[in-house]
């Protein structure tokens, strides 16, 4: 087993520390005064710190990322109608309906039915009076105000927004005069205020229902409202009615996330494995197949290498199969090989390689008719002619072998045997030189297809 303190080795040490806040204290990125758009923005900020420890055997290279995430979110809460009781911002006094009077300065009438014209049979209210005054929220040509304040502060409004509003008019007279104004406060602080005239002086506006807003910046806790106008030919004073109020407001939204993630490596002086190490991941990547699922998992299987080991088994099979159908015609060679050094390539052919031995057909001469039996006496044992050795040693006879056979060449049906026996060997010479052929043939091919 390979020490792991012997290569390069990694150690991953993965630390994830998660800081999340929001915060709405940063202003718009485009707008400072009224509604934001909504947006997202995020900011990554990463910072690399790497530290070196050394040891006996080596050295730790510690490195460190912190990587900051902020998130702004920009968005538009509303309200709802702040003078709709049920939203819990006011009592049933101070709703937006006119069934109450909500109280103000001047002279001021509550009609119902016909007496509220296209306003509808439920209770309206009325300006009725005349003076010229500056109201209580420094509006001027004011002759009856209608006031109501309403505390917002549990909206946490810090970033802007606007008040929107939404009332119905119905102006009998022409010299009449009408008009909406909001104030928005921090606290005792004016914010924001707002004045709009619905329908001045000399105007035949009749019935009409007005819509408008104020945008504002900052952060308001009050909402103060005031309705106002005057009765000039105290005739039939300006009448309204069914009154909404929502405050639309930005939130700004800080989401910061921070993530550390140390990374250690450990050095090991030396290095002399590393490439052992190479070596090994080689061998595996060169002897495997990886392959990914679809569920994303690598899948590793070893890759099926051919068997290309040739024993000597395998080659002596393919040449017993391929021998019988080979067809190699090869010129014949004159070559004067002694006889014993051709019996010795035999044996070590034999010996090599268990090759079967080709059956050589050999001609069998028709064997003579036997000569009629003569009784004589047998002549004494003579050695075998068919030797090759022997008929050699024959050439050249010396005295001694001379006088032996004398008295044989004397005995002619004996002579006439010796000379059928002598025929018999000359074939059996030529059958076994011809064998000697064909088995010089055969080392022959063998040394070629080798």
């Amino acid at each position: 087993m390979v020490n792991s303190k012997s290569f390069y080795f990694w150690l991953w040490l993965c630390i994830s520390v998660s800081l999340s806040f929001s915060s709405k204290a940063v202003d718009c990125s485009t707008d400072t005064v009224g509604l934001c758009t909504p947006t997202i923005e995020e900011i990554i900020d990463e910072v690399v710190t790497e530290t070196i420890e050394y040891e006996a055997d080596g050295y730790t290279v510690t490195t460190t990322t912190e990587t900051t995430t902020t998130t702004n979110t920009v968005t538009n809460e509303d309200s709802g109608d702040l003078l709709d009781g049920d939203n819990g911002f006011v009592q049933p006094r101070f709703e937006g309906d006119m069934d109450q009077d909500f109280g103000g300065q001047g002279p001021a009438s509550m009609p119902s039915g016909t007496g509220c014209f296209k306003l509808g049979t439920d209770k309206c209210a009325q300006i009725t009076g005349s003076g010229n005054s500056t109201s209580t929220m420094g509006v001027e040509g004011m002759g009856t105000t209608f006031i109501n304040t309403v505390d917002i502060s549990s909206l946490d409004i810090e970033n802007g927004g606007r008040t929107n509003y939404t009332i119905k008019v119905d102006k009998q007279d022409a010299q009449d005069r009408i008009y909406m104004h909001i104030t928005g406060r921090n606290g005792n602080t004016n914010v924001f205020s707002g004045t709009d005239i619905l329908s001045e002086s000399g105007v035949a506006s009749g019935y009409q229902e007005y819509e408008n807003g104020f945008d504002f910046a900052g952060t308001i806790t009050t909402l103060i409202i005031e309705i106002g106008g005057r009765d000039i030919n105290m005739a039939i004073g300006p009448l309204f009615d069914d009154i909404t109020i929502n405050v639309l407001y930005n939130v700004i939204s800080t989401i910061v996330q921070q993530q550390i993630t140390t990374v250690e490596m450990w050095v090991a002086y030396g290095g002399s494995t590393e490439t052992e190490v190479i070596d090994i991941v080689e061998n595996i990547i060169d002897h495997n197949d990886f392959n990914e699922q679809p569920g994303g998992e690598i899948e590793i299987e070893p890759i099926q290498e051919p068997d290309s080991d040739i024993s000597y088994e395998m080659v002596e099979m393919e040449m017993e199969m391929e021998m019988p159908v080979m067809e190699i015609e090869i010129p014949e060679m004159e070559m004067e090989m002694p006889e014993m050094e051709m019996a010795s390539v035999e044996t070590e052919i034999e010996m090599e390689m268990e090759m079967p031995e080709p059956e050589v057909e050999v001609e069998t001469q028709p064997e003579p008719e036997p000569e009629p039996e003569i009784n004589e006496p047998e002549p004494e044992p003579e050695p075998e002619v068919s030797e090759p050795e022997q008929e050699e040693v024959q050439d050249e006879p010396t005295e001694e072998d001379t006088k032996e056979t004398e008295p044989t060449t004397k005995e002619e049906p004996e002579q006439e045997e010796s000379s059928s026996e002598a025929a018999k060997d000359e074939d059996s010479e030529e059958d076994m030189e011809e064998t000697e052929d064909k088995d010089h043939d055969i080392c022959n091919v063998y040394y070629l297809l080798s």
